[in-house]
C-alpha cells in the first residue's frame, strides 16, 4: 500500500532535504509535485486541496524557512499534516458499554464485511480475550450466512442463525437477545450489501441500527475502489451514525488514495486495515505510523508487535541455540522454520515496508524479495528425505534432479537454495564467534547486504 505515492513523496522531499536554504520558489515546485503525487494516487482533490494550502502556508512561513535545517523542517511539515489528514492518532473500539456490546457492519457488496466481521471477532478474541457471537442479516445471499457460520468456526466464536424468519431487522434484535442468553460480551452483526448505494439498502440498516442501538456502526469499503471509497463512505455516513471505517484489501492497493480522503471526507476515523484473506490479517489503524511509512521512514514499532504476536518464541530460542554451535548444525529444516516465520509476519515485502528507506529500493532489488520466492524454497525443503536436510553436502547431482523434479521446480532453483543456506550457516557460525563479530558487522553497513552477498533467504 502507498508505494507509488510514497516514492513520489520521498523523491520530492528528497531533493530539499540537504539545501542549506530554502526559497518559496522551489518549496513551490516541491509541492507541485507532492500534489501531482497525491492525485495520482486517487486522493480526492478537495482533500489534496486542503492539504497542499495547509503545508504551503506552515512551509513559506518561519517554521521552514528561518529553520538551522529547511529541508529536513519541511519534510516535518509534511509528516506532522500527513498524520493531521489520517486522523492524528489511533482510535480504538468503544467496548466500555453493558454487555453485549453491539457492533454493527455496513457496506457495499464485495467490500469484504463477512470476512472482515470473522477477522474481527478473531481479533477481539485473541488481544481483548472478549467471547464474541457473530450474526448475518444478509437474508438475500444465503452463501454469505454459510460462510459467515464458516468463519465463526474457525475463530471459536458463536454463531446465531435464525431459521424462522426473512426480516433482517427481527434477526439482529434476536441475535442480540441471544448474546444475552449465551453471556457473549460481543456481537458482530453483519449486513446485506448491494452492488451500489440504494434507498431499500439504507433504509433497512437504519431499522436494524434502532432496533439493536450499537455502540460501534463500522462502514467496510474496498480501499481499491480509491475515490469512490470515499464518496460512497460520505453516503452511509449521511445515513448512519458511523463511529469509523475498516480499509479492506489494503494489500492490494498501491495507490493508498483512499485512506486520505476517507477520514477527512467523512470524520469518521479508520480504525482497521483489512489485509490478505487470512484470518489474522486485520490490524489496528494508526495514523502516526502511516505517516512514517509514506514518507519512508518505517514503521518498526508494528513490526516488533507482530514479532511478539507472530513469532514463536520457543523455536526462535532453540535456534539461538544453535548459532555458531559445530555441533548444533543449521539444517534445511532450521531455514525452513525461519521462512514460515517470515510467512507468518506477512511475507518479506510486508516487513520490509515497515523498515526506514526501503521505499528507495531500486525495483530490480525489490522483485527478488517476491513472496513467491520464499514459497518456493520451502517447496524444495519438502522434496529433500530427512537424511538430505540434516546433511545438506549429500546433495549431488542425481538427489538434486529428484528434488527439482519433486518440488515442481528447476535444478538451478535447488542450486540457488543449496547457496543460499551454505551463506547463513557461516553467518551463522560467525555471529557465534565473538572474534569474528565486529568483522562481520563492519560487513554489514546500511544496504551492505549478507556475508557473501545476497539476501539470506
Amino acid at each position: 500500500m502507498f508505494d507509488q505515492l510514497s516514492q513520489r513523496l520521498t523523491g520530492s522531499l528528497e531533493r530539499l532535504r540537504g539545501r542549506g536554504r530554502l526559497t518559496e520558489d522551489n518549496i513551490r515546485e516541491a509541492l507541485r509535485e507532492v500534489r501531482v503525487a497525491l492525485l495520482e494516487a486517487d486522493v480526492a482533490l478537495p482533500v489534496v486541496r486542503d492539504f497542499i494550502a495547509q503545508v504551503s502556508e506552515r512551509a513559506i512561513g518561519r517554521e521552514v524557512t528561518a529553520s538551522l535545517k529547511p529541508g529536513q523542517a519541511l519534510v516535518k511539515v509534511v509528516h506532522e499534516e500527513l498524520k493531521r489528514l489520517l486522523g492524528e492518532e489511533q482510535v480504538g473500539l468503544n467496548l466500555d458499554r453493558q454487555p453485549p456490546v453491539v457492533i454493527l457492519l455496513a457496506g457495499l457488496q464485495g467490500a469484504g464485511k463477512t470476512t472482515t466481521a470473522g477477522k474481527l471477532a478473531h481479533q477481539l478474541k485473541e488481544r481483548h480475550a472478549k467471547r464474541v457471537l457473530l450474526a448475518s442479516c444478509d437474508v438475500y445471499r444465503p452463501a454469505a450466512i454459510d460462510q459467515l457460520e464458516t468463519l465463526a468456526g474457525q475463530v471459536e466464536a458463536d454463531f446465531f442463525r435464525s431459521a424462522e424468519t426473512a426480516d433482517a431487522v427481527r434477526i439482529a434484535a434476536d441475535a442480540v437477545a441471544e448474546a444475552r442468553r449465551r453471556f457473549a460480551e460481543v456481537v458482530i452483526v453483519d449486513t446485506a450489501g448491494r452492488l451500489a448505494v440504494d434507498e431499500a439498502m439504507m433504509d433497512e440498516i437504519r431499522r436494524i441500527h434502532s432496533a439493536i442501538d450499537p455502540a460501534e456502526v463500522l462502514f467496510v469499503v474496498d480501499s481499491m475502489t480509491g475515490q469512490d471509497a470515499a464518496n460512497t463512505a460520505l453516503a452511509f455516513h449521511q445515513a448512519l451514525p458511523l463511529t469509523g471505517v475498516i480499509l479492506t484489501k489494503t494489500d492490494g492497493d498501491a495507490r493508498g488514495g483512499a485512506a486520505l480522503s476517507v477520514r477527512q471526507i467523512t470524520g469518521a476515523p479508520i480504525k482497521y486495515l483489512g489485509t490478505g484473506e487470512k484470518i489474522d490479517g486485520l490490524e489496528p489503524f494508526h495514523p502516526d505510523r502511516l505517516a512514517s511509512r509514506i514518507l519512508g521512514m518505517g514503521d518498526v514499532l508494528s513490526l516488533v508487535e507482530e514479532v511478539e504476536r507472530k513469532v514463536d518464541q520457543k523455536k526462535a530460542r532453540a535456534l539461538a541455540g544453535k548459532v555458531g554451535k559445530a555441533s548444533r548444525r543449521f539444517g534445511m529444516d532450521d531455514l525452513k522454520e525461519q521462512l514460515q516465520q517470515m510467512e507468518k509476519l506477512g511475507g518479506v515485502g510486508s516487513m520490509l515496508d515497515k523498515l526506514p528507506g526501503m521505499n528507495r529500493l531500486p525495483e530490480a532489488a525489490r522483485a527478488q524479495m517476491d513472496d513467491r520466492q520464499t514459497r518456493r524454497m520451502i517447496a524444495v525443503i519438502n522434496s529433500m528425505t530427512p537424511k538430505e536436510r540434516r546433511y545438506p553436502d549429500l546433495i549431488k547431482g542425481s538427489r538434486k534432479r529428484r528434488i527439482a523434479l519433486g518440488s515442481g521446480l528447476q535444478i538451478q532453483d535447488v542450486n540457488r537454495l543449496l547457496k543460499q543456506h551454505k551463506q547463513m550457516q557461516k553467518m551463522m557460525k560467525k555471529v557465534g564467534n565473538k572474534g569474528a563479530m565486529s568483522k562481520m558487522m563492519k560487513r554489514l553497513p546500511g544496504g551492505g547486504g549478507m556475508p557473501g552477498g545476497g539476501m539470506p533467504f
